[in-house]
């Protein structure tokens, strides 16, 4: 396969670039909205002390807070997406840093809003609550007094609002330094051309049938990272000592409880995901045997986890492919939403391939009063096929919301933020797995049903069950340097995957390039996110009309209710194993569906995909 070089921005067509001129027409205007947005610091700051007069003035504060928050983010968002489609450009960088600050000195100026209603006496707020104008936000409200024990004086609140930009300096460090400054060795292709080595294009040669070629992927990716692995463990253990402190500022037992009682997440249903993977962990054992001995190898590496369990790359598709696959996948949720969806695919929306200096990975986005925006490094893997179908899961969820909800209640809960996007991709992979018929495409899809499980379930449990343990030791008062880092991570994924993955240094270095571990106790939400998808993929295939409108209202409850109320509305109920354990007998039955495929057509099946 020939690979050219990564092209710059203004050599992709501008169909497949996003429009940030939907949010703003240029910079100036830009410039104009935050020039607004820090007028408006000062008209809310004005009504501090007047809260607890009458419902009216209690809803003049929080309407002057919302759109305060609506403004905020608009400009927060345009900045941070323009600097991700070149994260060298100085200009674009500025913006975001002077957004970010921007956002500091609004959180700030209105951490006086919670403490003053909580102070508020009971029955006052209550009677207040009776008020036809106050009715958007007895929810929010309601939600506040069940955290008001967590809830600081005003100039406490004050200090931690002030205290954002630097508590977020590991996150933003590492940002840069993953994005911005790392480079990685240039290998060799199949056919011995030297080709540069992006995170890009990292993926693409994971699923390389020539070892060799994963072999120095890897090599060349954990090379980079191996030379800041003292630097990176500094900035992963003050993430963690971040998350820390704040649930010990707020009164939190612990980093956990702190995390999950925003959202009135019981942390059994943390514990219960950990312990269910853990006692099914012969399934993952067995699954790493089925992979080694399919691939025919005398050890299992960790670049052998992601080449498809064949002798070629398995199927590609291109871009205009890919779409039309999604709309094809999407038709179970209704013509309603295939045309919503059809728009974001034709509106600017998505941001598609690979360039030099974007950002890495891929997203979904938006603010309030824009459409959502979508991030891709799209290679045309059968892996990116649906991380597309992923991101754009997330924007449907984010247009169905911001259009059925005022602004209070359009920011979804992370517990929720995953459900919509597994959701997308489970409904396509049974849409495709219907239609196909060639064998080596089964294989492949079947291969791809499997690791999505593994990926999306088992690795992002494993991720979780490290990064708990990192936080009960940094709660402990143990240290966290590389070579603590590297003997947690070893003992996690060596535990659950079984004896046949051979799990060398460089492999338990593997916790230093995970973004994600900087936004505290997100991970496991993949996995009750992913095992909500598969219960509501099944009700809206095999249900009609209702299960269909049950799935658009868990789209456009944003977070209006608690999440677990609102799942269950929509069918499912995450306070049970039930889901978890639903998810990993699918698993063990698609390998079963392995085993047989391989036993009639043989691995060799995929070689013509």
């Amino acid at each position: 396969m020939e690979i050219a070089p990564v092209p710059s921005r203004d050599e992709i067509a501008p169909a497949h670039l996003w429009n940030l001129r939907h949010i703003y027409d240029n910079n100036e205007a830009w410039q104009i909205d935050f020039a607004r947005v820090e007028e408006m610091i000062d008209s809310v700051s004005s009504l501090e002390g007047t809260l607890g007069d009458s419902p009216g003035s209690l809803t003049e504060a929080l309407r002057s807070n919302a759109d305060l928050g609506e403004s905020l983010d608009k400009v927060f968002v345009y900045a941070n997406l323009l600097r991700d489609e070149d994260t060298r450009d100085a200009s674009a960088q500025a913006m975001a840093e002077r957004a970010s600050r921007l956002a500091t000195r609004v959180a700030e100026a209105t951490s006086f809003v919670e403490p003053e209603i909580l102070a508020i006496p009971r029955d006052t707020l209550e009677s207040f609550l009776q008020s036809r104008e106050l009715s958007p936000w007895r929810h929010y409200l309601e939600n506040l007094l069940r955290l008001k024990e967590h809830t600081l004086s005003p100039r406490e609140e004050q200090i931690l609002a002030m205290a954002g930009d630097v508590t977020r300096t590991p996150r933003t460090a590492f940002g840069m330094l993953n994005d911005a400054d790392l480079t990685f060795r240039a290998i060799q292709d199949e056919q011995g051309r030297e080709v540069e080595l992006t995170k890009g294009r990292y993926s693409s040669f994971m699923e390389s049938p020539d070892r060799r070629v994963r072999r120095d992927a890897w090599t060349s990716l954990t090379d980079a990272y191996e030379s800041h692995r003292n630097t990176v463990s500094a900035l992963l253990s003050g993430s963690v000592k971040r998350d820390v402190f704040y649930a010990r500022a707020r009164g939190y037992a612990s980093s956990l409880v702190a995390a999950l009682d925003p959202s009135n997440i019981p942390t059994e249903v943390f514990h219960t995901l950990i312990d269910v993977v853990r006692k099914r962990r012969a399934a993952f054992h067995r699954y790493s045997t089925m992979r080694k001995e399919i691939l025919g190898l005398d050890d299992l590496r960790i670049y052998d986890l992601y080449v498809p369990l064949s002798n070629s790359r398995g199927p590609t598709f291109s871009y205009d492919e890919a779409r039309e696959l999604l709309v094809e996948g999407s038709a179970a949720f209704g013509h309603e939403y295939v045309s919503a969806l059809r728009e974001g695919l034709e509106s600017g929306w998505i941001d598609v391939f690979e360039t030099r200096g974007k950002r890495s990975g891929a997203y979904s986005w938006g603010s309030y009063g824009t459409h959502p925006y979508v991030l891709m490094n799209y290679h045309g893997t059968l892996d990116h096929l649906f991380t597309f179908t992923h991101e754009m899961g997330h924007a449907m969820h984010h247009y169905y919301t911001a259009r059925a909800q005022p602004y209070v209640y359009s920011h979804y809960p992370i517990f929720l933020a995953e459900v919509a996007s597994t959701t997308s991709e489970s409904v396509l992979m049974s849409h495709l797995l219907e239609v196909t018929k060639d064998p080596a495409r089964k294989l492949a899809l079947l291969n791809q049903s499997i690791d999505q499980i593994r990926g999306t379930v088992i690795t992002q449990v494993m991720f979780a069950e490290f990064e708990h343990r990192m936080h009960t030791m940094v709660e402990d008062g143990e240290p966290l340097t590389a070579d603590t880092l590297s003997g947690l991570y070893r003992e996690v994924f060596t535990s659950t995957l079984g004896p046949e993955l051979s799990f060398d240094d460089r492999a338990a270095l593997g916790w230093a390039r995970i973004p994600h571990f900087y936004t505290g106790y997100y991970v496991y939400q993949y996995a009750t996110g992913y095992s909500a998808a598969i219960a509501l993929s099944r009700r809206v295939l095999q249900g009609g009309e209702r299960e269909r409108e049950d799935y658009l209202g868990f789209l456009r409850a944003g977070n209006s209710d608690y999440p677990i109320e609102i799942l269950k509305r929509a069918g499912v109920d995450l306070t049970t194993a039930d889901p978890i354990n639903d998810t990993l007998d699918l698993f063990e039955s698609l390998l079963d569906q392995l085993e047989e495929h391989i036993s009639r057509y043989g691995a060799a099946s995929a070689s013509r995909g």
